[in-house]
Parts: C-alpha cells; structure tokens; sequence
C-alpha cells in the first residue's frame, strides 16, 4: 500500500525544489510533476515528489484524519502495554 502525505510548500528554490512541512517537519520535494505549485499550497507528496495540488479544506481534512488515526493506534497500544497478561500462557 502506498501513501501520499498532504504537505504545506514554505519554499521553492531555483532548480524547482520545494522545501514542504508537516508538523514541524520540513523536507526537500520535487515539483516536477506540479510545477504550477506556489508557497502557500498545500500539495500531496508521494516518495520524493509533489504529485498533485490540494485543496486547503481537503489538505487540513486529512491532515486531521491522519492525527485521529495516529491517537487511536497510540490508545490501543497502551491498552495492549497495560493488559495483564493472562493465567494461560505457553511456556517455549
């Protein structure tokens, strides 16, 4: 499965690489395939390279999707840190 990550363009520099954040995080992407992007855009970035604009509402919808997700997966795995184990495990 791959994953595209909605990023923030803070900057673009003269070979055509943007410098993209996410929270706090900055990185260097390509622009090759969006070359219309701007600083201020929101684009989706997959391996390296911007692959396509987003909408600024659809961009912080995902980015607050993927925040729920991240909370959920850090709940269950300090249920599952918490969890005794129980009176029945096999001894290898």
């Amino acid at each position: 499965m791959c994953l595209a990550i909605p990023t923030q363009v803070i900057e673009i520099d003269a070979e055509g690489l943007a410098t993209v954040e996410l929270g706090g995080v900055t990185r260097k992407v390509s622009l090759a395939l969006t070359p219309e992007a701007r600083v201020g855009d929101y684009v989706l970035v997959h391996t390296g390279y911007a692959i396509s604009l987003m909408d600024p509402e659809e961009a912080e919808a995902s980015l607050e999707a993927f925040a729920e997700l991240a909370r959920i997966q850090e709940e269950l795995e300090m249920e599952d840190a918490h969890r005794a184990p129980s009176g029945s495990q096999l001894a290898l």
